[in-house]
């Protein structure tokens, strides 16, 4: 069993948002959901009956979705990552979790979604490109990333195979 599993805090679209969730991602499921009771009602304003955590797994990796209220909303400070070995997986991912969302919040592969969550849909070969920081490939990866709302496999591998106009003889 996962020792950290990330809680999202929805005002009341817990449910909908993990059967969403669930629904673009292969080998995943609501596992559980749980509901007010009339119990700390002065401390949760949330009719008995309804739908308090819907815990559901993605892909494997484990989540909770509470519905607590309009007090928190999402932002970038966190995101979550797909990791994607083709080009095929990023479209998938990046059409399914974008719909609905904020088109304005799209760049270099990051995306929120309908419900005001981040996702970074990224090549899992990403970070193998940053890491010579120093070399010419890295400098041509982050200026074609920096291009592009949605990454794009082979623009990514064309700037790090190509050398740069001023220098081919």
């Amino acid at each position: 069993m996962d020792r950290i599993a990330p809680c999202l805090w929805f005002d009341h679209q817990a449910e909908e948002a993990a059967t969403f969730y669930v629904s673009i991602f292969k080998n995943s499921k609501i596992t559980a959901v749980s509901r007010y009771t009339k119990a700390g009602i002065e401390t949760h304003h949330r009719p008995a009956g309804s739908v308090m955590t819907v815990e559901f797994e993605l892909d494997g990796q484990r989540f909770t979705a509470l519905n607590g209220g309009p007090v928190f909303t999402f932002n970038e400070a966190i995101s979550l990552q797909v990791l994607c070995n083709t080009q095929q997986d990023i479209d998938h991912f990046w059409d399914k979790l974008s719909q609905g969302g904020d088109p304005n919040a799209q760049m270099c592969g990051w995306l929120k979604d309908r419900y005001g969550v981040s996702w970074q849909v990224i090549p899992r070969m990403m970070s193998d490109l940053f890491k010579e920081h120093t070399s010419g490939k890295a400098e041509r990866a982050m200026e074609a990333m920096l291009r592009m709302k949605k990454i794009d496999i082979a623009e990514l591998e064309r700037a790090t195979t190509e050398e740069p106009a001023g220098r081919r003889s």
